[in-house]
């Protein structure tokens, strides 16, 4: 069913599973699934070999609209093997709208209708400004300004802030991974082996001004200093955020909790 009313959902310590290639060779499979909850993104498989390194289990997957039509040709693999699996789509709120006009709402309704037991939830218009205003409140940008669009890691990562006491976090590279002269080349995505590459992927994104894209390592600078603050770990890569310098306190801490899971 799509859900009407706010998600309720508490874990203890969550694996937030990315898509990233640096997943891959790492055999990390078991520990993510030994946390209470595992949040994938998007249309990212754990089976087709991969589970070894990602793991099986998934408890809440967060969805781009931009992906809704990937996760509709996967639905056996992602869909139909869910049940005990929430999904939260995001998108634009035109695509959401309920009169008929919405895209991203459409196929939900049509995927309700064949898969009724489905958990989906819709993050609505309101809590999509919440997201803006969160993003600016921490980086001093205005998404809109900058003619770009939040990433699906950051809905997901702020949603894991409200469910999860502790976040362990896999795939995700420090904000000054790409700068390194001889950092490690993986694909975007671990399933598309032969796909663009991670850093130049990010780098073309954040000087991007045309639209349509993601400010990814300036997001990943906002997740390290939640790391600061917050029980968030990463792994495969492994990485902590450093120390502030002497002269610098920490600002106040991001707050997540209020801002994120009304669902509609």
């Amino acid at each position: 069913m799509i859900s009407v009313h706010p998600l309720r959902m508490h874990c203890q310590t969550c694996s937030l599973v990315t898509s990233s290639g640096h997943l891959i060779g790492g055999a990390r499979g078991e520990e993510i699934d030994g946390a209470e909850c595992v949040i994938r993104m998007n249309d990212a498989p754990t089976a087709r070999g991969y589970a070894h390194d990602v793991g099986r289990h998934t408890s809440l997957r967060v969805i781009a609209h931009s992906s809704m039509q990937r996760v509709l040709r996967s639905h056996h693999e992602l869909l139909n093997a869910s049940q005990d699996t929430v999904f939260i789509f995001w998108g634009p709120s035109n695509y959401m709208r309920r009169d008929g006009k919405g895209l991203v709402y459409n196929n939900l309704r049509l995927m309700n209708q064949v898969l009724p037991k489905l958990r989906v939830y819709i993050i609505s218009w309101q809590k999509m400004l919440q997201f803006d205003e969160l993003f600016k409140k921490e980086t001093g940008k205005d998404r809109r300004i900058s003619n770009s669009w939040l990433s699906t890691g950051w809905f997901t990562m702020t949603i894991a802030l409200e469910l999860c006491d502790r976040v362990n976090v896999y795939g995700m590279v420090a904000p000054d991974f790409c700068r390194e002269p001889q950092h490690h080349s993986v694909p975007y995505h671990y399933y598309e082996p032969r796909g663009p590459d991670e850093c130049a992927m990010y780098i073309s994104h954040e000087r991007g001004r045309r639209g349509s894209h993601h400010r990814f390592i300036t997001e990943k600078r906002v997740f390290a200093n939640w790391a600061r603050t917050f029980d968030i770990h990463f792994y495969q890569p492994d990485w902590s955020p450093p120390p502030l310098p002497a002269n610098r306190t920490q600002e106040g801490p991001v707050t997540a909790a209020p801002l994120v899971h009304q669902k509609t």
